[in-house]
């Protein structure tokens, strides 16, 4: 079993600069319950499930598993993932260490917001913060792509 330790922020300032590839991504979730989430997802021309587990209490640690599988089969089951697809840009910029962080700019019902994510090997990892990143909002489900999905970030009161 796999674990995934990340970090969220939201994206304060110009970072596009810094991005040395970028992917367009679409995904739907076939479920959004936090104890098991399933995600389908399109990336450029390839095809992935994942499902994740429910996070620690930090929010930063959870149960992660991933296959690719063929494209056309991504494309069905993405019409029978929950409302809303989520559509966005993620561009990969180096960090410090062999790190990267992973910028997403979504778009739809989710336009204007814009997290990046560092993927770290452990809890304790340090990490250079560049200026354009700002506030921390690691374990704030809100921020959630499946959270995200269920209740779109035009629907958020305070943005």
């Amino acid at each position: 079993m796999s674990k995934e330790i990340e970090r969220k922020f939201l994206v304060k300032g110009d970072f596009k600069n810094q991005a040395i590839k970028s992917h367009k991504i679409k995904q739907g979730f076939l479920s959004t319950v936090p104890e098991r989430t399933v995600r389908i997802r399109i990336r450029d021309q390839q095809g992935f499930i994942t499902v994740k587990g429910m996070g620690n209490a930090s929010g930063t640690t959870r149960f992660e598993w991933e296959k690719e599988i063929p494209l056309n089969e991504a494309e069905n089951l993405l019409l029978l993932c929950e409302p809303t697809i989520i559509e966005k840009t993620r561009y990969i910029i180096p960090a410090n260490d062999n790190l990267f962080f992973e910028v997403d700019e979504f778009f739809g019902e989710n336009s204007g917001l814009i997290i990046a994510e560092i993927e770290l090997p452990s809890e304790n990892t340090e990490f250079i913060k560049p200026s354009w990143l700002g506030e921390e909002v690691t374990g704030q489900l809100k921020y959630y792509n499946a959270c995200l999905a269920k209740k779109p970030f035009s629907h958020h009161s305070e943005k």
